[in-house]
């Protein structure tokens, strides 16, 4: 990444004080799921990966859930592009993308699905595709 900085102080402190966990998202996805009977952990160290945590986990059937922010997470859809000191912003947000990459593929090799969702999809939408999820990988454990 390159050697600038944040263009201004209330810029970085802005920034910081942005929530990573329990976000409005997160916590109405769980809602939903809570709801539906499903039990979870959340925040979950990543095996294997420090400093990086899954947002909803379901262990037993070894399904990892993120709930991505649009601006953090470089959506296509809604992802803005600072202007003030954007090549270091565009270098921040670019090691943000590779890291989720990086980290889904290192679950899915230790076997985990890995389900990630943008903040803005309808937290109704996103609880069903996780029980659809759960439900089928519970199944596959069963067996017939």
């Amino acid at each position: 990444m390159p050697d600038a900085v944040p263009s201004s102080a209330a810029v970085s402190a802005r920034m910081s004080r942005q929530g990573s966990r329990d976000t409005a998202p997160e916590v109405a996805v769980r809602r939903l799921l809570h709801a539906a009977g499903l039990r979870y952990r959340v925040n979950v160290p990543v095996p294997g990966a420090p400093r990086r945590t899954i947002d909803i986990v379901f262990g037993k059937v070894k399904i990892a859930i993120f709930l991505d922010g649009c601006f953090w997470h470089g959506c296509p859809q809604h992802a803005t592009h600072p202007k003030a000191n954007a090549e270091w912003w565009r270098a921040k947000l670019d090691k943000n993308m590779a890291r989720d990459r990086e980290t889904t593929d290192h679950l899915r090799a230790a076997g985990w699905t890995v389900l990630r969702f943008w903040e803005h999809e309808s937290a109704e939408d996103v609880a069903r595709q996780i029980a659809v999820a759960v439900a089928s990988r519970r199944a596959l454990r069963e067996g017939p």
